[in-house]
């Protein structure tokens, strides 16, 4: 039965992933930024559908204007669960470039990456998202700097929090809590060794994944 779901709900995300790109390189130049924020909104909640997740939220995310959300770190499912609330521009690490298919949706959807090797990652960072923000757009932080089993938070790493302190821009903390079945549970958790297609297959296979995001 694990296989069977796991095939079934593979084939529609792969096409739905598949349409995405097509969006990104065909339509994404030819519309204004407003309605790509739609398109990534609408895109995110179909997707999270078929990979058979369900997504609530508490609380009042900042709808308008620039912000910058500063989030926990569980899953590859963050980014599409935070769009389909608000789309956002996320900063991610440059090595999300090189996942199948996922780093090229993650990096045609305007992302910014930082290039932590790089002595001047910071700054070269600090100033997309001075750009984001003068554009009212959201940016979303995931500060902990990797992905965690999601019961607590790891220790920050606050400097990318400077750029919007200098902009006078709202920070608005985000938690996103993970279920399995009601229950918290690190189920979906993409940490430890494991690399993105054995965590996809459990998570495809698997029933009952919840993502409660409070702000």
């Amino acid at each position: 039965m694990k296989i069977l779901r796991f095939t079934f709900r593979t084939l529609l995300a792969l096409a739905w992933v598949c349409f995405g790109l097509l969006v990104l390189a065909l339509i994404f130049p030819l519309v204004r930024r407003a309605r790509r924020l739609s398109l990534k909104r609408w895109w995110s909640g179909v997707l999270l559908k078929l990979c058979g997740i369900q997504v609530r939220h508490t609380g009042n995310p900042i709808q308008t204007g620039p912000a910058l959300w500063v989030i926990n770190h569980v899953s590859w499912l963050d980014i599409f669960a935070l769009n389909q609330v608000r789309p956002a521009v996320f900063i991610a690490k440059s090595e999300i470039r090189r996942w199948p298919l996922l780093g090229l949706l993650v990096a045609g959807a305007d992302t910014i990456f930082i290039e932590r090797a790089s002595r001047h990652a910071v700054q070269k960072v600090g100033r997309a998202m001075q750009d984001k923000f003068e554009f009212g757009q959201v940016v979303g932080l995931f500060p902990e700097g990797t992905t965690s089993p999601g019961y607590d938070l790891l220790p920050f790493y606050a400097n990318l929090l400077e750029p919007a302190r200098r902009a006078i821009v709202p920070i608005q903390p985000v938690a996103l809590l993970f279920f399995h079945h009601d229950r918290r549970s690190d189920f979906a958790a993409f940490v430890g060794e494991e690399n993105l297609l054995q965590n996809v297959w459990r998570v495809l296979g698997g029933t009952g994944v919840r993502i409660d995001i409070e702000f």
